[in-house]
């Protein structure tokens, strides 16, 4: 397998200091998983300050919603602004996924057909809507999310495409122009751990398992695909897993 290495682009931040708790130059998604816990530390790797950058993690009424308290955790750890935003009355509008409604949670890997029923309808153009909000509330430039190419085969909305024209309209939609970057969306979930093993990151500080259990299950696509990464990086996950 040929990888790719994961790009940098070091940011400077012209903020007044005095103003530091107002404005920020980008915010996170962050959702307590693997890939945005990744990507948040790479950001700050490659030039931000943890001042410069607010984290926002949504509670859409997924199962999983363990991974929240890791968000939590984190960034209270880090000293990153971090809000916890309540979307759960969203859910009448979004049936049919097994994230969010009384569906059993397939098993196997992302890429076998039932794996779609994981799908939420709308969601990352409606996490992206409500974060470009909130970046131009902070007069800050760029949205960040961890989409990647690992995505690709399920999730339309981390395909290079949707990011592209997330992107082009969120330029135009506010007088102040925000960005939609996504560092990951052409590496593997492999390559960006690889990218936190250079960080020196902890990985049980995260939660992926879609079955908010107290151990993650080893079966759901998100536990398999992650097992996976960790094995081809001649690793053991450090989270505990129910006996399979």
């Amino acid at each position: 397998m040929t990888h790719s290495s994961i790009p940098t682009s070091p940011q400077s931040s012209h903020r007044d200091p005095k103003n530091q708790s107002m404005t920020k130059q980008a915010v996170i998604i962050y959702s307590g998983g693997m890939d945005s816990f990744t990507l948040l530390h790479h950001v700050l790797a490659t030039g931000l300050a943890r001042h410069e950058i607010a984290a926002l993690t949504f509670d859409y009424g997924q199962k999983h919603s363990k991974e929240i308290q890791y968000a939590k955790h984190v960034c209270t750890e880090l000293g990153i602004a971090h809000k916890i935003v309540d979307i759960r009355s969203i859910n009448s509008l979004l049936g049919g996924s097994s994230l969010t409604d009384d569906i059993a949670i397939p098993e196997g890997h992302y890429e076998a057909e039932n794996m779609q029923s994981t799908v939420v309808p709308n969601r990352n153009m409606i996490l992206l809507s409500l974060a470009v909000a909130y970046a131009v509330s902070l007069e800050a430039s760029q949205v960040y999310y961890g989409a990647h190419g690992g995505d690709h085969a399920i999730y339309p909305d981390c395909r290079p495409e949707f990011v592209a024209k997330m992107d082009a309209v969120c330029q135009i939609a506010n007088y102040q122009s925000v960005s939609i970057q996504t560092p990951f969306i052409a590496h593997t979930k492999i390559e960006i751990l690889r990218r936190g093993i250079e960080l020196g990151l902890d990985y049980s500080h995260t939660w992926t398992c879609y079955n908010g259990r107290d151990k993650a299950c080893g079966q759901c696509g998100a536990c398999v695909e992650r097992v996976e990464a960790f094995t081809e990086n001649g690793l053991i996950d450090p989270i505990p897993y129910e006996p399979s």
